[in-house]
């Protein structure tokens, strides 16, 4: 028996892996809706209906696209450099890539939450979590720039991020991987894990008025791996829940040794019991280290701080903060119906879906009908919670959304669908194929009390054959379903960026009438802002030469300069003073060795460069901004290392001599 259940557990492996059940879906020819063209035509000049937020995966960033067209809207980075404007080139934004590793280039962005109140979107902030150096962001959508990024102590591998409560009150983050704590010597061997590793829960209170976050507090909870999750709504406000997997405590080979047990866990947490124990002082201060960086739209700078303290609530011993659920088999997927009665869990190595009930789970705690505990936390017997099992749905469930009709669609990696189901009688009323191995699923607000259930999105792990081939790599795979009727119709295929993971979709009417179109010259506050060009200088300090410079359809100003040497290093602070929407400039330095800059109306951005010879370099700007865009550009002269060549500039004239250090 032992060695069947291993040869199964090594097919499904393999199975998971190869995409062996991932080839076309059955009734593949007939999955296109006939009339699809219409659905997501979008005239010229029109906008979508829709903001769709997609996670960009390994790339780091956020992207957002206009829903039912599938049009590339923009690329918000995130935690990744992104030298097409200078995010984390630039000297203002460099802070916000800090940790207390140091500078961070480049993470992989899985998951995004939009700012609810009440249950539905507000449409003010999008939170995402960086799941491989631990950190939580807030992306501000009046101006689609990130606002803040917290660092996550205790964590390693922030995937179970960035989940918010109904109100916003916390950004809930578990950690992938468990760790020794960093406040213990983690000089331990891999194979002490059950003994020396612990996971962590990070509860990130958002201020209501500002979003500016803090770590409240975090629960130290048993070495096992928290995958996703999701707040309870209406009746079960005031808790969360989590999937996990990894209940072996296996450390390695976990394809195998990780999906031994029948059944994993779903951990609900009752944080306002944990908030309770909070303030009445039973918190235990850690010594941790980890940097919070904010971006200040009025200095357009960031800056960072390194924090030293967090407060730890020890579950073990605070015994009514979590509660293990029973669940089958290696959940992935952990979501909560818009009533917040029912919770699904979705065992990627399961071949049913078991939706718990809040009600009876209450009931249970109430009762303590439990079957033991796993290290200390109390693990409720699973009729016991169960509402009932979604019988033979598919193969390898991930994910679920809902649509507010008493519906639930849950997505099918194995077998490549998205499976439609009630609710209430757990009866599968649709299938519809996608192409292939889909992985995370969105309804505009399906994850709150009220979705907007017209749209469907798929967001598959393998393209295959949908598209023009690119080489070996082809692009990330999205599709777009109809789901306004009873029937799910495939109506769209569009491309992605990175890898897509979880997203969310919006209602552009919530945001696009708030969307910041210039920022204002006269509230610039930037250390190095010129607010005209009688303003603009060149100023020498040491071998420090800064140029604050202006730029305007179609100059810079000043565009000549002289008395640069080898061994300075230049800093040029460059201001737009454009007061009109979509008129950014760019700013670049030949063989830079960063990036170049793209400054936005009435914004400050500042770039350093290093000569590495002498000669006559050119300036010049990058983005087409008016009929006279060539001719935006300019020169400056560097001379030896102890030239006396001073420093000297101009907009309009010649200079008559090097040693004139007069501005005409």
């Amino acid at each position: 028996m032992r060695n069947f259940k291993f040869s199964a557990m090594a097919f499904i492996a393999v199975a998971l892996i190869t995409g062996f059940f991932a080839c076309k879906p059955k009734n593949a020819g007939n999955a296109v809706s006939a009339d699809a063209a219409s659905k997501v035509y979008v005239a010229p000049g029109k906008y979508d209906e829709f903001y769709n937020f997609v996670s960009g995966g390994f790339s780091g960033q956020m992207s957002v696209y206009g829903l039912p067209s599938g049009r590339l809207l923009k690329v918000v980075p995130i935690f990744s450099i992104n030298p097409e404007n200078g995010y984390g080139f630039s000297e203002e934004s460099k802070p916000m890539l800090n940790t207390s590793h140091g500078f961070i280039p480049w993470d992989d962005q899985h998951h995004l939450d939009l700012s609810q109140t009440n249950g539905e979107i507000d449409g003010r902030w999008i939170f995402a979590n960086a799941n491989n150096t631990p950190r939580v962001a807030r992306v501000d959508l009046s101006t689609f720039h990130t606002s803040e990024i917290i660092e996550l102590p205790n964590s390693a591998g922030n995937h179970s991020s960035p989940f918010i409560t109904e109100n916003t009150e916390y950004v809930v983050a578990g950690t992938r991987f468990s760790v020794p704590p960093d406040d213990v010597n983690g000089d331990v061997p891999i194979n002490t894990y059950k003994k020396n590793f612990k996971g962590t829960i990070s509860f990130i209170s958002v201020d209501k008025g500002s979003g500016k976050m803090d770590i409240a507090f975090q629960l130290q909870c048993p070495g096992v791996n928290f995958d996703l999750s999701h707040s309870g709504k209406e009746k079960s406000h005031g808790w969360f829940f989590f999937s996990c997997y990894n209940t072996e405590q296996a450390n390695t080979l976990l394809e195998v040794n990780a999906s031994q047990n029948d059944k994993d866990f779903i951990m609900a947490v009752n944080w306002k019991k944990a908030e309770e124990y909070l303030k009445a002082g039973k918190g235990r201060k850690q010594a941790v280290k980890y940097a919070h960086n904010v971006y200040d739209e009025k200095t357009h700078t960031a800056t960072s701080e390194i924090r030293t303290e967090v407060t730890v609530l020890d579950t073990k011993v605070l015994k009514d903060i979590c509660y293990f659920i029973p669940c089958p088999k290696s959940p992935h997927g952990c979501d909560v119906d818009p009533t917040g009665e029912y919770i699904v869990g979705s065992g990627k190595l399961a071949a049913l879906i078991p939706v718990f009930s809040f009600d009876k789970i209450q009931a249970a705690i109430a009762a303590k009908d439990y079957i033991g505990d796993y290290d200390g936390i109390p693990i409720i017997k699973y009729e016991s919670a169960l509402y009932g099992e979604v019988k033979k749905p598919g193969l390898g469930p991930l994910h679920t959304e809902f649509d507010g009709k008493g519906n639930a669609y849950t997505s099918f990696f194995v077998s490549s669908e998205v499976v439609k189901w009630n609710i209430k009688d757990l009866k599968v009323l649709d299938r519809a194929p996608t192409y292939y191995s889909v992985g995370h699923l969105c309804i505009p607000g399906g994850d709150t009390k009220k979705p907007n259930a017209k749209y469907l999105i798929a967001y598959n792990k393998i393209t295959k054959d949908r598209y023009l081939p690119t080489g070996p790599e082809l692009a990330q795979s999205a599709q777009l379903y109809d789901i306004s009727g009873d029937k799910m119709l495939l109506i769209l295929d569009f491309p992605t960026i990175g890898e897509p993971h979880y997203a969310q979709a919006v209602s552009a009417d919530l945001i696009k009438n708030n969307s910041v179109k210039f920022f204002k010259i006269d509230e610039n506050t930037n250390k190095y802002v010129s607010k005209g060009e009688s303003t603009t200088k060149v100023v020498r300090e040491g071998n420090k030469v800064h140029v604050y410079m202006t730029a305007i359809r179609s100059h810079f100003s000043p565009d000549n300069i002289e008395g640069v040497k080898l061994g300075d290093e230049v800093y040029f602070h460059i201001t737009n003073l454009e007061q009109d929407w979509d008129v950014p400039h760019g700013f670049a330095i030949k063989a830079a060795g960063n990036a170049e800059l793209l400054i936005m109306p009435g914004e400050t951005q500042t770039l350093k460069w290093t000569p590495d010879r002498v000669g006559i370099i050119p300036i010049y700007c990058t983005d087409f901004c008016s009929a006279l865009h060539q001719e935006m550009q300019g020169y400056v002269r560097v001379s030896p290392a102890g030239s006396s060549v001073p420093i000297s500039y101009s907009l309009g004239t010649n200079l008559p001599k090097a040693d004139s250090s007069t501005k005409k």
